[in-house]
């Protein structure tokens, strides 16, 4: 028996390639040009692309109204095997479009043939790429606007209970938990603005810039673009189908926002230990130890903690996939969506163990004042008095608190605690006035400038923060 292969076991050729190739691919080129695995995600975006554009080109006299009634039922009929889990997706058709298309003809015949007309895999994919990503927008802002809501309604309730504020990760001068919560809502919103932008610059559709110069069918974009709830189509065909601007500004606005995840997550680490015990997380979002039966671990924080690691690692991916391309279309650009989708799917992850966490978590209230009232932290108001009492320059009453400050720390006494009489002895002028603003509670009810810690002030930007967020007057 010759040792030669038979022409059976070669792989045939794919039919989207057409007459060129009359051999199918190596097995190690299917392997790596095959990307069904992954984006059949893109389903109800490819066939949402289909079937606007089939309508398009059976107003535009290019399909008949039959081969469109045909097409649009054979679509409804992949759309819902998809969803029932019953569409039998094959490798040798690589990706989603092709998928689809296969499926198409099997089910109305030579008709699904006329769908691809005046269009491209080019504009295909990027359009379906920019409807997932919308969708995934679409889906984040109202995680980010529900974990907003979570932080605002914690905020309310302790807008008046006293924590240590820190610089340095050393006592600076006491806050409340409520303001501290609040600072999160503007990381938030910002977060919010950024995928908003984002959303506007990418709702411009690439369907009919065809593979990277147009098409000579009288199609109609604007009604395409219409159709899929786009602004406006994309201006040049060549920047259509290379365009991923869109990807990459929402792989670093995600990038941010994890970023702000993992400040609040490292936070809800420091504030569950041993040495701060500030809150109490239940059992819904610790873990115990395998060996230490009294240990009760914030690994959901610490794992929201790691998460911008992948996000990050996303940016960078497409970034170096993108940097060096000429236009128009490279299959490079197939390594797109991977970073994409597992960003989406971390970030929304992330984002809905926080809300859990945020609203599971409860302070202690005595424990934070207990720390907020150490370290001297109202130094600074002792120098403020020093300026608006005694008229000293603030460098002045700086440098006369740090003295003070000195003494208490040698006589092992609070500021609070420190004699009158010790005072005097370096600012004789000074009065047992002074000890009104030394307590952590006067310290923060005087905190009343713009944005500040006053309790009230708390309890009007938390009310703030709903109209602004939350749309509720």
């Amino acid at each position: 028996m010759s040792g030669k292969p038979r022409d059976a076991a070669k792989p045939a050729a794919n039919a989207a390639w057409g007459g060129r190739f009359a051999g199918g691919p190596a097995e190690i080129m299917q392997r790596i040009n095959v990307s069904i695995d992954f984006d059949k995600r893109l389903f109800a975006q490819d066939i949402a692309g289909s079937l606007a554009h089939c309508a398009m080109l059976v107003r535009q006299n290019i399909l008949s109204a039959e081969d469109g009634d045909a097409i649009a039922r054979g679509l409804a009929q992949i759309r819902a095997e998809i969803e029932a889990g019953r569409f039998p997706f094959r490798a040798e058709h690589e990706d989603i479009h092709l998928n689809i298309e296969a499926r198409l003809a099997e089910l109305i015949g030579p008709a699904a043939g006329r769908l691809h007309t005046a269009r491209s895999r080019n504009d295909q994919v990027a359009t379906d790429f920019r409807l997932w990503v919308r969708d995934a927008l679409d889906r984040l802002e109202r995680q980010m606007q529900g974990l907003q809501a979570a932080l605002i309604a914690k905020a309310e309730r302790h807008a008046d209970t006293i924590m240590p504020g820190f610089t340095h990760l050393q006592v600076a001068q006491p806050v409340t938990f409520g303001h501290h919560l609040l600072a999160y809502v503007e990381m938030l919103g910002r977060d919010r603005s950024r995928f908003g932008d984002c959303r506007r610059r990418l709702n411009e559709c690439p369907l009919g810039a065809a593979a990277l110069a147009g098409t000579s069918f009288p199609i109609d974009r604007h009604a395409t673009a219409a159709a899929l709830g786009f602004d406006r189509p994309a201006a040049n065909s060549l920047d259509a189908v290379s365009d991923r601007d869109f990807a990459l500004e929402f792989l670093a606005a995600a990038a941010i926002c994890g970023t702000h995840l993992s400040r609040f997550a490292e936070e809800v680490v420091i504030w569950t230990s041993e040495p701060y015990r500030f809150i109490r997380l239940s059992d819904a979002f610790t873990t115990g130890s395998s060996i230490m039966p009294q240990k009760r671990n914030p690994d959901a924080a610490e794992l929201v903690r790691a998460k911008p690691g992948r996000l990050l690692g996303a940016l960078t991916q497409l970034l170096t996939v993108m940097k060096g391309l000429p236009l128009a279309y490279s299959k490079d650009m197939q390594e797109d969506k991977l970073p994409v989708f597992d960003a989406a799917d971390t970030l929304e992850l992330a984002l809905a163990a926080t809300a859990g966490m945020v609203g599971d978590l409860e302070p202690d209230a005595a424990a934070m004042r207990r720390v907020a009232a150490s370290g001297f932290s109202t130094a600074t108001d002792l120098a403020d008095w020093l300026v608006r009492v005694l008229g000293l320059p603030f460098r002045e009453a700086h440098r006369l608190t740090g003295a003070l400050v000195k003494r208490a720390e040698t006589l092992g006494l609070a500021l609070a605690d420190l004699p009158l009489a010790e005072m005097q002895k370096l600012e004789p002028r000074m009065t047992d006035a002074v000890f009104a603003v030394l307590t952590v509670e006067k310290s923060v009810a005087s905190r009343s400038s713009f944005g500040g810690t006053a309790p009230a002030n708390v309890a009007a930007a938390a009310a703030e923060a709903k109209r602004r967020f939350l749309r509720e007057a």
